[in-house]
């Protein structure tokens, strides 16, 4: 401990880190490679589908491939988004209560973006 940066009062604490950067980091580098495939997907999906009725939308979601690779899309792009935010907002958000109640907004939110995006192809996944 003698070669340690820490201070005196920070030893006795154990405040430190929450060693959770590392893996937000990761999980932040993982979302933003996979984005670019599924992205590029999403693009090839949007042209076929530029001008179609509900019918053909439905048609095209009811191939097991395009509705699972639209969720797969759907499930990276959200929390990718959420993880993102979140860094926004810890960075950016100084006093403690409205960091909390801000990063579970950001949950939240990005919880209820991914489920009713999902909901919804898989309806039209199904004819509904």
């Amino acid at each position: 401990m003698a070669n340690s940066m820490r201070t005196t009062f920070s030893r006795v604490t154990g405040l430190g880190s929450a060693r959770e950067g590392t893996e937000h980091f990761w999980h932040q580098r993982l979302t933003a490679i996979a984005n670019v495939p599924l992205s590029l997907f999403l693009i090839w999906l949007v042209i076929n589908l530029a001008g179609s009725d509900r019918a053909a939308m439905s048609d095209m979601m009811g191939n097991p491939i395009v509705a699972g690779l639209t969720i797969l899309t759907l499930i990276s792009v959200t929390w990718h988004m959420r993880l993102g935010m979140q860094v926004v907002i810890e960075d950016y958000v100084h006093a403690e209560g409205p960091k909390l109640l801000s990063v579970i907004a950001n949950n939240f939110f990005a919880l209820a973006v991914a489920g009713l995006s999902i909901v919804s192809v898989l309806l039209l996944a199904f004819g509904s």
